[in-house]
């Protein structure tokens, strides 16, 4: 079977799957561009002319669909790695992955609830040893994707608890306990102060 896209079969891409991927790398694009407070024509300058205002544009709405090696470059231009600039997950056929993504956000009464942690980024800053590095890293890419940067604390939902803990090898109990023995958990001051 021939992959294409995020490896998925090619059988499986209509024009409406390209189209949506176009604008979803598109929404990327423009999310990173923002956060980086940079205007259209900002970027136009920093490319020296590379990428222009219009074209830019074209790509963030999903007019245009970026090619690999441009996509490369305006990585470098706004110095995140190139997969900031890629949706997180298009492992399954893109017409199916938002309803699997919209479908597991959902809960009902019968599922379970949502585990998440939060983070202590200004302990996790000042911590040693070897996961630290791969922690900072690893949190660093999801304030990207979230453009969420109080520089104090960031709550971990549950999928990226799993991709956490699948980077140390141990479960998400274990993962969540190693945190709460390193210092990293915060605890919020139970007089209101942070």
């Amino acid at each position: 079977m021939r992959t294409g896209v995020a490896g998925m079969s090619n059988e499986a891409l209509t024009d409406d799957d390209v189209a949506r991927y176009a604008r979803v790398v598109g929404l990327r694009l423009r999310a990173v561009r923002r956060q980086k407070r940079l205007s259209l024509q900002a970027v136009e300058r920093a490319s020296a002319e590379e990428f222009k205002a219009s074209v830019l544009g074209a790509y963030e709405r999903g007019e245009r669909t970026i090619s690999v090696p441009r996509l490369q470059r305006l990585a470098q231009i706004y110095s995140v790695p190139v997969d900031q600039l890629l949706p997180a997950d298009m492992s399954q056929p893109l017409g199916r992955a938002a309803a699997a993504s919209a479908a597991s956000r959902t809960t009902t009464g019968a599922e379970r609830p949502v585990r998440k942690i939060t983070v202590d980024l200004v302990r996790l800053n000042e911590a040693s040893g070897p996961e630290r590095d791969l922690l900072r890293t690893f949190l660093a890419s999801v304030q990207v994707q979230r453009q969420d940067f109080n520089g104090k604390v960031i709550t971990i939902r549950e999928g990226d608890l799993r991709v956490m803990a699948s980077m140390f090898g141990r479960s998400v109990e274990a993962l969540a306990a190693r945190l709460e023995e390193l210092g990293l958990l915060y605890r919020p001051s139970s007089n209101g102060a942070t």
